[in-house]
């Protein structure tokens, strides 16, 4: 609470710097990835050495100026510094080892990049995505916590022995808090999945479309109104599957948490083994999901046939969305790390200067959390734009061949990214026959 006016300046600082990267997305695509590159570098050695200063400037004041009432918060703080220095050491060490691990294939990503920039630039209403989507779970969540109130007042009302009233539900009443837990989960899925849809509804248009002049107005709005009239049973079908997953592991986390410090080390380590496979799941199914959604906008089918479909294409090239996937998102986490970094050490800076506070932890844990939250939805369009580009490249290779009539609709800059990286996996050495059955198109029998 002292801190709560640095706090929510550091927060709004969070969302401006989110915005402004989406905006140098937009227009600096090309050279974003060493852009991005750099400045990481220079903000984990920054981050580190101030920390490391602020450690050796405290340590090195005299003790004796200290009000012996504040000897402990002086000493606290020397403690928390020491240890963000060091987390920060180690962070910096395994970060620089990434990045030279995966050197060579920072320079395929830019071209990627860059056909993705362009459709920033010509579907501008995307960056705007996160906040529609936010606006509808904040709705959802005060009409799901209005109808909880609800629930909980239910039933015949009751004087305990301390003099209070209490409701005790009976019949078919009690059993609606169920209820009510699996349409927050699903309901919240869904809208998710509408914004899922709604991004690859608008860029399989941009992508389909070869005079770009020709685009409709509003892309965005078009695609919610495929959205609402043809595809909401997709949409409500991928997201009840991650519900019947999500529920689960729930259920089993709950039970680890009521069963700590009770069970044996082998029921531990099975409840934590289930978590786990769960959890690697959920996310294997959220991701054939937003695929299959991409399959939907173009085709037209149901959600299993897309679903199968996109299965199929990413199943043949896997060693194409592996490069594309691995290189792309640790690109866009080092945006989000940029963004978080840069909060924190605006935080630390700010902090700094107030003295008083016994600890920092709290208030930097909050304030990194929302920064990564925000970088988090904003960056995650880009990511979903990424991946629908690649399927419309597949299913564009599928039709097309470059022959007159038969042109294809990609741009010129991705199709350079693809013969870039078979050159780079030939020269690794993992050319030949994986080479041969990549970038298979999506195989529909008729």
């Amino acid at each position: 609470m002292t801190s709560k006016e640095i706090i929510l300046g550091l927060c709004l600082l969070s969302l401006v710097l989110s915005m402004i990267l989406m905006v140098i997305i937009r227009y600096i695509s090309r050279v974003l990835v060493w852009i991005l590159t750099v400045l990481v570098i220079l903000g984990s050695l920054g981050g580190t050495g101030v920390l490391w200063w602020l450690y050796a400037k405290q340590r090195r004041s005299p003790k004796e100026a200290v009000i012996p009432e504040q000897l402990q918060i002086a000493e606290d703080n020397l403690r928390a510094l020491l240890i963000y220095a060091i987390s920060a050491t180690v962070f910096t060490v395994i970060l620089f080892l990434i990045m030279l691990v995966m050197r060579k294939r920072v320079a395929l990503t830019i071209a990627l990049f860059h056909v993705a920039g362009k459709v920033f630039i010509h579907l501008p209403l995307l960056v705007f995505q996160p906040f529609w989507t936010f606006f509808a779970l904040v709705l959802f969540w005060a009409y799901w916590i209005m109808t909880l109130l609800f629930l909980g007042t239910t039933g015949s009302a009751v004087q305990n022995e301390q003099g209070f009233v209490e409701y005790k539900i009976s019949g078919p009443l009690q059993y609606m808090w169920w209820y009510h837990v699996v349409g927050l989960i699903w309901i919240s899925e869904f809208i998710l999945a509408c914004q899922q849809m709604t991004v690859a509804g608008a860029v399989v248009t941009y992508y389909f479309t070869r005079d770009k002049r020709n685009l409709p107005f509003t892309p965005i709005l078009a695609s919610v109104n495929r959205l609402i009239r043809y595809h909401l049973g997709t949409v409500a079908k991928g997201s009840f599957i991650i519900t019947l997953v999500k529920i689960p592991r729930m259920v089993l986390m709950y039970i680890h948490s009521q069963l700590k410090g009770k069970e044996n080390a082998c029921a531990r380590c099975m409840l934590k083994s289930c978590i786990c496979c769960l959890w690697c799941l959920e996310k294997c199914l959220s991701y054939l999901n937003q695929n299959a959604y991409t399959a939907t906008a173009i085709n037209s089918t149901n959600f299993c046939t897309s679903a199968k479909d996109a299965f199929v294409i990413l199943v043949e090239n896997a060693l194409r969305v592996a490069a594309i996937n691995t290189v792309g998102d640790f690109m866009l986490f080092l945006g989000k790390v940029l963004i978080v970094c840069s909060t924190g050490l605006a935080g630390i800076m700010l902090l700094n200067y107030q003295q008083d506070y016994t600890v920092w932890v709290l208030p930097l844990i909050i304030v990194c959390l929302f920064a990564f939250l925000v970088a988090h939805c904003f960056l995650s369009i880009y990511e979903m734009v990424v991946d629908v580009l690649f399927l419309c490249f597949a299913i564009d290779t599928k039709y097309n061949d470059g022959s007159p009539g038969r042109e294809f609709y990609m741009d010129k800059v991705l199709m350079e990214f693809v013969e870039n990286s078979r050159k780079a996996m030939k020269e690794a050495g993992k050319g030949g026959a994986a080479d041969a059955r990549e970038l298979k198109p999506m195989l529909r029998k008729r």
